[in-house]
Order: C-alpha cells, then structure tokens, then sequence
C-alpha cells in the first residue's frame, strides 16, 4: 500500500502551516475566509479544488506524453459550487475543471486516445468523484472544445 502524508502545525487564529515532506519544501500557510478566518491561504474548499485540478492536469500532460507530445502548455482553471445540505451545512455540490492547452488540438498526436484515457490515471478526481460530481471540459488554444 502507497502512503501520502501531510503534516500541519497551527500558527494562529484558523492559521496552519502545511508540511508536505520534501526537504526544503516551503510550508504552504492555509487559513479560513473572514469572518473566523483572516483569508492570509487557501481554505479547504480551495485545496480540494486545486488537488483535482492539480491532479487532471498532471494526468493529462501524462496521457499526452505518452503518445509522444512533448512539451503542451496548459492552464488549468477549476470552480467549486458550495450549498447547504439539510442540516443548513456548506458542502462542495460539484466541480468544474477547463484545461486549455496552448497549441491547436490538431497539432497533437493521438488527441482522441490520450483524451478518452487521461481521467483514469487521476487518483484524486477517481477518489473525489464518489462524494462530488466533477465535469472537466479540455480545449485547445482556438477555444474549440475537445471533449465531450
């Protein structure tokens, strides 16, 4: 079995520093939105966000790699829909990840194979996606979508 650990040490107020592991990594500071927090980091609902985002990003540059398409400009784009449940708790409803690449889908070998494949390798959306609806859309640098 694989193990991810994070350690987190609290500074102030809502404030913690995050440890991810690696020697000489900076700690990333996170604290909650106003009014309990001061907003100084990311809050939780952010870092779920990121984490997915971070991840399809990562497996797609992965997927495109794997059919010989070096070097793919991305950005990654991703929003998060809160509501309240029943009990008039927020929960994250769903999330919507864009990724453009900065090159004509055209211009990339096995487009289709490495788009139909690339949601797979992502452990985290996988994972996320049993609690929370995710929807990732990719387009290229036209604006044209590649995905269904």
């Amino acid at each position: 079995e694989i193990q991810s650990t994070v350690a987190l040490a609290w500074q102030d107020g809502y404030r913690f520093a995050v440890d991810f592991g690696p020697p000489g990594a900076p700690a990333l500071l996170t604290d909650v939105k106003a009014p309990l927090g001061t907003g100084a980091g990311p809050d939780s609902e952010q870092l779920l966000v990121a984490a997915v985002a971070n991840c399809l990003s990562s497996s797609l540059l992965f997927s495109l790699r794997k059919f010989k398409n070096e070097a793919v400009p991305m950005r990654t784009t991703a929003d998060a829909a809160l509501s309240r449940n029943a009990q008039g708790r927020l929960r994250v409803a769903g999330i919507q990840v864009a990724i453009r690449l900065g090159v004509a889908g055209s211009t990339l070998r096995q487009l289709d194979r490495a788009l139909a494949q690339f949601e797979d390798f992502c452990v985290v959306t996988q994972s996320v996606r049993a609690a929370i609806p995710v929807e990732v859309r990719v387009f290229d640098d036209s604006g044209a979508l590649l995905t269904t």
